[in-house]
Formats: C-alpha cells, structure tokens, sequence
C-alpha cells in the first residue's frame, strides 16, 4: 500500500525476555518474521531500533532499519523519529503510518489491511485493532487491556480493568473487547501526540492511547478475530517454537 510506512519499533532490552527481537522462532530472528509479514501488505516497512545489533541484523536478512534514540520513552516517539528518518534518506512523503508490535512475527495480513482501510475514511486520524476476548481468564487479565467502542465504532475508553461493568452478570465473555496492541495514525497526528503531556488517565492505568482520548482525539476502531502469536515471555517463545516444529504454524 502507498502512502503508508509500516514501522516495527524495536529495542533491544526486555524485562521477561532480553534480546526478545533477535530470539529465533522458527530458526529466523523474531523482528525478522514481523517484517515479512508487514511487507506482505505495505510496499514500505521498517526497523525503528535503537541498537546496532538489531540493526545489523535486519539488513542481513534483506530488511530496513532506522538508527533513533535510545531515551524515547515508547514505541510512539520512536515511530515519529524513524517516518522522519526514513522519508529523509529515500526522499518520499507518507499520509499514514501503520505502527507494528515487533513481538507479533506472524502477525495477521487481514489485520494489516483492515487497519490500513480505516484511512480510507479522511475523518479518521488514528486507528487500531480489537477483538472479543473467548474467556473470563482474558477477560480478568490485567495485561490484555479492554476496550469499550461507541455506535460509530470510535474507542470510548480503555481499560486494564473489566469493562463494561457486568452488573446483571448475563454477559458472555465474547460480548468483551480485547486490545491488539496494532495502532494507524495520519502523519500530522503522530506530530501531535508526541507533543502531547503524559495525562492522568494514562498514569493510572498505563496505557498511553488513553492521553489521546484525554485531549479530544477520536480513535477508530476495527474488529478483526485472527489468531495471534504474541511473546513475552521464554515460556511463550519456547511455546512458538514447538507449535512450528509440529507444523501448527506454517512458516515461510
């Protein structure tokens, strides 16, 4: 897709799993298989990391990586920086970028497009993906924030927290929405919200799109129930990998 710049930030600490983006799954680096993945979709992606191993490791399997600073302090501002970096050296503009969790490496094609067909509708300026959690165990987890969408399918907030509150208790735990951590912004609002101030809501939950919502932005919302491979964990990598070696997964 033009027009779109696909960005995989990537760091090289990890609290659970260090070097998580060079661990191999599948005998290829974890941010490796991301990027395939994303180049399936968009005709422009790259590695926003802030360490040269990663780096080097990127282009030697084929891939673009942008050298940004190591203080930024998420995934969001790194994205600024790279689209700044990366229009700079090939001399292109872009109206959208997609930002691409590195620890998804067989993250969904269909996610990417429907993420990507937001933009489509010029009124909206940032986007992401969700989708129905299929236990109370998701549902309960305080590490698979929750999200709550108004009529218009336009985020009305998000939570680590069950919401919407089950008073009655009637509700199955598929009427709850998941937050796949997979975000679209319009060029000129990821200069905005990089400028924004760290807000209440987002220092009580930690959750950094709630500072959009504070400031008035609307975020759209897209449903998609694809599979996901998250890791976070060796327990999850280690899992990944014996799902490929059965042939669970198949790997390009």
């Amino acid at each position: 897709m033009k027009e779109i710049l696909a960005i995989i930030p990537s760091r090289y600490a990890s609290t659970r799993l260090p070097g998580k983006p060079l661990a191999l799954v599948g005998g290829v680096p974890m941010v490796v298989r991301t990027l395939r993945q994303a180049a399936k979709v968009f005709t422009d992606v790259c590695v926003a990391t802030d360490d040269e191993r990663i780096k080097e490791v990127v282009e030697k399997w084929g891939g673009v990586a942008v050298m940004t600073s190591s203080t930024h302090p998420s995934g969001t501002d790194r994205c600024l920086e790279a689209l700044q970096k990366y229009s700079e050296q090939t001399g292109r503009t872009f109206k959208v970028v997609v930002n691409v969790q590195g620890d998804e490496p067989f993250i969904s094609t269909n996610q990417l497009e429907k993420l990507a067909a937001c933009f489509d509708d010029e009124s909206v300026c940032l986007a992401t993906i969700v989708k129905r959690a299929s236990t109370f165990a998701e549902v309960d987890d305080v590490n698979r924030p929750k999200v709550v969408v108004d009529d218009n399918w336009n985020a009305l907030y998000f939570s680590r927290n069950r919401i919407p509150y089950d008073r009655s208790g009637c509700i199955d735990s598929s009427s709850f929405f998941l937050h796949v951590g997979l975000y679209g912004y319009r060029c000129e609002t990821l200069e905005k919200i990089c400028k924004m101030k760290e807000s209440f809501l987002e220092k009580t939950e930690k959750l950094e799109q709630l500072r959009w919502l504070e400031n008035g932005l609307k975020i759209r919302v897209v449903e998609s129930n694809d599979q996901s491979y998250g890791v976070d964990t060796p327990a999850d990598l280690e899992r990944l990998n014996r799902m490929i070696e059965r042939g669970e997964i198949k790997v390009d």
